[in-house]
């Protein structure tokens, strides 16, 4: 197969990865920064071009698109939809998942257990959210933020009060969400690839932090997850309809709660800490199911 990654830098772990995996088995692969890509949009012969020329022949992409690029990024896989190229995961699905708020709204639907989630617009309304979510101590989370940037945990009701109104008076969209005490500043990265989880890591946060994502200095070690654990993150990766997806779980009193689905996720340390090869499974995926026109939605939505 021909093979694009459409990734910022060639030189990262989880695209350096893909690439290898793929050429391992035989694929030509080629690395292409989504924002230099340019597009012909017409409906006689769609097309993308790439520093001067027409990009042709491609069988599959491999979307590695950061959220500061969501909008441009998804724009360039949907291209590729309506030009008939598989893509690993589709356009209007990291859409859904990069939307924080549609994300749970869609994941509630479905029945997957959720930590308490508020979201409103009027100052008016705080003391109300806050008891909504049972009260402090409390996360707020702005809806654009990744990687742990722009989540605060809020200790007293007067400190949750203060940053709400602070993020508000700043025309900040963000949600609040109960304080899973009993993960004990742990959880865990399930990655799902098709209908299975290949493998997962727990994250525990560093000394006298809350947030346990690895570029905030968690650290990784390998865990076994529960039959349902494993459920609720497929389910997860389904709902949001991502072929791979990091699925973020936290272990609660009332079993396992989701509190995000990554569609571009990291891959480095969940292979170092479970020596799994999941770039590997990841290119298998598209061996099995990379067909011309494809695509569920063929560039809609």
């Amino acid at each position: 197969m021909k093979i694009g990654v459409l990734s910022r830098n060639s030189k990262l772990y989880s695209t350096r990865r893909l690439v290898e995996a793929a050429e391992a088995r035989g694929h030509e692969v080629h690395v292409l920064d989504t924002l230099h890509c340019y597009m012909n949009i017409n409906s006689e012969e769609p097309g993308i071009h790439y520093k001067g020329e027409l990009l042709a022949g491609y069988d599959a992409v491999i979307p590695r698109i950061g959220a500061s690029i969501t909008f441009y990024g998804t724009a360039v896989v949907r291209q590729f939809e309506m030009m008939g190229v598989y893509s690993l995961n589709e356009s209007v699905a990291i859409s859904r998942s990069r939307d924080k708020l549609r994300s749970m709204q869609l994941m509630a639907r479905k029945g997957l257990g959720m930590p308490i989630t508020g979201f409103a617009h009027s100052p008016d309304d705080i003391p109300d959210l806050i008891k909504m979510v049972g009260g402090a101590p409390l996360v707020i989370k702005l809806l654009e933020g990744t990687q742990g940037i722009g989540v605060v945990l809020a200790e007293t009701r007067k400190a949750a009060e203060s940053v709400i109104e602070a993020f508000l008076g700043m025309k900040a969209n963000i949600m609040v969400q109960e304080f899973i005490k009993e993960a004990g500043g742990a959880d865990i990265r399930c990655l799902v690839v098709g209908d299975r989880v290949v493998a997962a890591m727990k994250r525990q946060a560093g000394e006298g932090e809350f947030r346990s994502n690895l570029h905030r200095g968690g650290t990784a070690s390998l865990i076994r997850i529960t039959p349902e654990e494993r459920a609720t993150a497929v389910k997860a990766a389904k709902t949001m309809g991502l072929n791979v997806a990091g699925v973020d779980i936290l272990r609660s009193n009332r079993g396992p709660v989701v509190m995000e689905v990554n569609s571009s996720p990291g891959i480095q340390g969940i292979e170092e800490s479970t020596s799994i090869d999941v770039a590997g499974k990841i290119i298998q995926f598209l061996e099995k199911n990379a067909r011309a026109n494809r695509t569920r939605t063929r560039g809609r939505g």
